[in-house]
């Protein structure tokens, strides 16, 4: 396999129709061009009908993109904005828990069920509007959700890629969801000295 990959080996790789022994070589490189990561989100603005520029694909369905309006949000690959990428996505989904054992054994075919529901709830994040499932997660009940990822893009752009993004600011990379959750609580009081 040469030093270089072609994009088209990158979008191989991308949809896993990379045979694995390519993969396995892929992993073996002992070095990786830089413009491998620029390959890549050429192949990932490629699958999507959006033109907003991917600045980080998250997952297979979830980038952070530089919006229309300037700012940096996580949008799906069905174009559903879950808005600033500070703020943990979760909030902004359709969330099915499963906290029965009837419910579990329907994605656990183990019998008996492994799990004890008083222990442990799973959470399944969809898009409100592909309902596509977005990640799963297993915490304890009343545990908050997770913020899977808050990446420090300036400095990935800035010392790792070489290509600062016009907009660096500290200010970027803060988690802004406590932020939310106030504006929440201070919009419904009563709920929030509930719990």
């Amino acid at each position: 396999m040469p030093d270089e990959i072609g994009k088209d080996t990158i979008k191989s790789l991308v949809e896993g129709k990379l045979p694995w022994e390519e993969v396995k070589k892929l992993l073996r490189m002992p070095h990786r061009e830089p413009s491998r990561f620029w390959k890549m989100l050429e192949v990932m603005q490629d699958k999507v009908a959006w033109k907003e520029p991917i600045l980080l694909p998250l997952t297979d369905h979830l980038s952070i993109v530089r919006s229309k309006d300037g700012g940096r949000v996580v949008k799906c690959s069905c174009g559903q904005e879950f808005g600033d990428y500070r703020i943990n996505w979760k909030f902004s989904c359709d969330m099915y828990v499963r906290n029965t054992e009837e419910a579990f054994k329907e994605v656990y075919t183990i019998d008996p069920c492994p799990i004890e529901t008083d222990l442990v709830e799973i959470r399944e994040y969809y898009c409100p509007a592909c309902s596509t499932l977005l990640a799963v997660e297993n915490v304890p009940p009343g545990y908050p959700p997770l913020f899977d990822m808050l990446p420090d893009l300036d400095t990935l752009y800035r010392d790792w890629l070489g290509r600062p993004l016009p907009d660096e600011s500290p200010d970027w990379f803060q988690d802004r969801t406590p932020e939310l959750l106030a504006k929440w609580s201070a919009e419904n009081p009563i709920a929030s000295r509930r719990s």
